[in-house]
């Protein structure tokens, strides 16, 4: 325009020959002002890493540029593993890390104890009563123990119980041993069955060391429990001893012991026989040998007679009978009444069904 001064153009921005002057800005090699007068390249920004490498600690950026360590990060893991698969186990399984292990050591001691109670070497007591044998059998054997006197009878205790004063024994009547070994050996043999009617199987013992033949002992009671009058009268019951496999299995209704009077007070713990009278212990009809050997006073000398008593009396105890009175002078005294002690004006009597 006329009038006015020529003002010359804004120098044009020089560029290079490949550029764009549209994206110049933001080249990135161009050359800009850095921090205190200096000169750097710009850094582009980079997305930070979810997680740092293995030995090194995650950085950040400063204003500027500058790199620092950002403490508290993850750790590098110590030299030679220290421990890390252990590490990682437990994090990921938590309580249970501990637990697996001492439920299984648990589930190992658990079947070892069943694996020893299974082969009977714990301290679980046997089912049955170990075998017992004679002291009249060929064979050598093993006697029996006397029972606990702490233990508790299988049925209620019926005794006897003993005079204030023991009689004297009869004039005349054979010795006996006062006091045996104390242990008991089954007499062995069977004997056939006598009687009809349910059958009762007993055992008979005696106890070693005094001096008595078990197998003649064994015959008395079987003739005695075999006799039409006893127990089995009128096809009530039937009567057979059985030996030692059967006492052994527990194959058998009651026992029918002899004992000598020192001992009874073992085989009748507690009951008060005074070694004097006989008792019937949990499954035993115990016959005590001085009364076997002497009878008593009221039966005057009669032993064979006594001896029929003693044994009807005690196995009447073990078949469920208790006692019974005298039921009027001169009358016959129930097998039951105690004619140990004193036959109360009866007459002796021996058998249940006369």
């Amino acid at each position: 325009m006329r009038g006015l001064p020529r003002v010359p153009p804004p120098a044009a921005r020089r560029t290079q020959p490949h550029e764009s002057p549209r994206f110049a800005d933001t080249n990135p090699v161009a050359i800009r002002e850095g921090v205190a007068g200096r000169t750097e390249r710009p850094r582009v920004r980079r997305p930070t890493p979810t997680g740092a490498p293995a030995g090194r600690a995650p950085e950040q950026l400063r204003a500027g540029g500058t790199r620092v360590v950002v403490p508290g990060g993850p750790r590098s893991a110590p030299p030679g593993g220290g421990g890390g698969r252990f590490r990682r186990f437990v994090t990921r399984w938590g309580w249970r890390a501990y637990a697996i292990p001492l439920l299984a050591l648990a589930t190992v001691v658990t079947i070892v104890d069943l694996l020893v109670i299974g082969t009977g070497t714990g301290t679980t007591a046997p089912a049955a009563a170990p075998p017992e044998r004679s002291a009249a059998a060929v064979a050598p054997s093993t006697p029996a123990t006397a029972p606990d006197p702490s233990a508790t009878p299988t049925a209620p205790v019926e005794v006897d119980a003993a005079p204030a004063e023991a009689p004297e024994t009869a004039a005349g009547a054979p010795g006996f041993v006062q006091q045996g070994a104390g242990t008991v050996t089954v007499v062995p043999g069977t004997s056939p069955v006598s009687g009809t009617g349910p059958l009762q199987r007993f055992v008979v013992e005696v106890e070693d060391g005094i001096e008595v033949d078990g197998a003649a002992f064994a015959a008395a009671v079987e003739g005695t429990l075999g006799d039409p009058r006893s127990w089995g009268n009128g096809g009530r019951m039937s009567f057979q001893r059985v030996g030692e496999a059967e006492a052994a299995a527990g194959d058998y209704a009651f026992k029918v012991t002899l004992i000598s009077p020192g001992n009874m007070e073992r085989y009748c713990p507690g009951v008060g026989t005074g070694g004097y009278t006989s008792c019937r212990y949990g499954d035993r009809a115990v016959i005590n040998l001085a009364r076997w050997a002497t009878a008593v006073p009221d039966y005057e000398g009669d032993i064979p007679t006594y001896r029929h008593y003693v044994v009807n009396h005690e196995v009447g105890h073990a078949l469920g009978n208790g006692h019974e009175e005298c039921p009027g002078p001169g009358r016959p005294a129930p097998v039951m009444q105690q004619q140990t002690l004193g036959l109360e004006g009866c007459a002796k009597n021996a058998w249940p069904y006369p």
